[in-house]
């Protein structure tokens, strides 16, 4: 980041200081995410930066900032393809995850389903919408549902790639009790996560819910 600035790149700059903001978000780690969120946004307005930046206030369970981001980008970009067919559903049924509504993000993501193993237009996809329709389906209490949704993200690791969401999923499930339905499709067992995360840093709140997660089911 620091050398895309003095190199008089800012808008490169912002977009690795959002997507570093992302992977807190998704880690449970709310106030960096949402300060990511910020400084990108001091950098650089562009629609990329501005298109993550959203998705990841929803994920961070900022959901009045992330819906009135989601609602300008709309005004702005009204004919753009990938952004009404692939990022305001996605960043519009994140904040209707958080908020508990899994029908809704479930009908936000219909829209996406034929795109969603494409590219994005931005510097992230990573199979964005089939992870969040997975935990749609988790919400909604269909496990083989959401198993087959989180398969995509084992399936195609080329778009995947080393994001987060790729090998951590299964720590995302809200209830132990479900465990046993996804991990019969799996390639590999959940110890597995906790040996490639053996050396992370010990207060990730995600990783913290995964271990105690794990004791309550064995």
């Amino acid at each position: 980041m620091e050398s895309a600035v003095r190199g008089q790149s800012k808008e490169t700059a912002a977009l690795w200081q959002v997507n570093a903001a992302l992977r807190e978000a998704e880690l449970g780690n709310s106030t960096p995410a949402k300060q990511g969120v910020t400084s990108a946004s001091a950098l650089s307005t562009g629609r990329d930066v501005e298109v993550i930046a959203a998705f990841t206030l929803a994920r961070a369970g900022d959901d009045t900032e992330a819906n009135t981001m989601a609602v300008e980008l709309e005004k702005n970009y009204p004919t753009e393809t990938l952004m009404k067919l692939y990022w305001l559903p996605a960043v519009n049924a994140a904040i209707q995850l958080d908020e508990g509504n899994a029908s809704q993000a479930l009908s936000d993501l219909e829209a996406v389903r034929p795109y969603e193993l494409g590219g994005a237009g931005t510097t992230i996809n990573y199979v964005y919408p089939a992870y969040l329709r997975g935990e749609a389906c988790l919400l909604a209490h269909n496990a083989n549902a959401a198993a087959a949704e989180f398969q995509k993200l084992l399936d195609h690791g080329g778009i995947v790639l080393n994001v987060v969401t790729g090998r951590w999923f299964i720590s995302n499930l809200p209830a132990p009790t479900l465990w046993p339905v996804i991990l019969p499709r799996r390639e590999w067992p959940i110890r597995d996560l906790f040996a490639l995360w053996e050396d992370a840093d010990s207060e990730i709140p995600l990783l913290s819910q995964a271990r105690t997660e794990y004791v309550n089911l064995r």
